[in-house]
């Protein structure tokens, strides 16, 4: 269950694009369509980094977004907060974009301006993309304590019984690896 709702800061001011990181402070829903914002799942903020190229992408964004601020003019009803927003600058639903992502992988799979895809992206819900982030840093070698904390995860021990299949395929490769090191240093 959620914690109570909440005023949080803006999401512009979460993200800080010098560092570049997202300080995720608390969570928007909507409750019989109403805009909810609240705190995180466990009720504790997290910082999480970015990439240099991620915080380009979202740089061009907010220009953009100053553009159709600028096009809109008195029409813009928005605050500036949000980093998503309709056309006129109120915050887009969080439900908009857990549909969007079965629109996308459905125009991905089948173009209309070019050839399918030889291999098609699987049927995916946008809290999939959690997973995929979480298996990929595990699979990298990334150490489970800081997978967890950009999970949000309040003990790592969650992140293991969760990924355990992950930690399983490195422990199968951990022999090779070791056989490989001690090999080598023999030579």
């Amino acid at each position: 269950m959620r914690a109570p709702a909440q005023r949080r800061p803006s999401p512009w001011t979460i993200i800080d694009l010098d560092v570049p990181e997202v300080r995720i402070k608390g969570s928007s829903f909507v409750i019989d369509g109403e805009r909810v914002e609240g705190t995180t799942k466990s009720g504790r903020s997290r910082v999480v980094s970015l990439d240099e190229e991620t915080a380009q992408v979202l740089r061009e964004h907010r220009a953009r977004q100053a553009g159709e601020k600028l096009v809109a003019g008195e029409e813009w009803k928005g605050t500036d907060d949000y980093v998503f927003t309709t056309g006129w600058g109120e915050p887009i639903y969080p439900d908009t974009v857990t549909s969007l992502v079965p629109k996308l992988i459905a125009a991905y799979n089948a173009p209309k301006d070019r050839p399918r895809p030889k291999k098609p992206l699987p049927h995916a819900r946008l809290h999939d993309l959690r997973h995929v982030h979480a298996t990929t840093l595990l699979l990298a070698g990334v150490p489970v304590h800081v997978v967890a904390a950009r999970l949000g995860h309040a003990d790592p021990t969650i992140t293991l019984r969760v990924y355990a299949h992950v930690i399983n395929e490195q422990m199968a490769t951990a022999a090779d690896i070791f056989a490989t090191v001690v090999k080598d240093a023999a030579a």
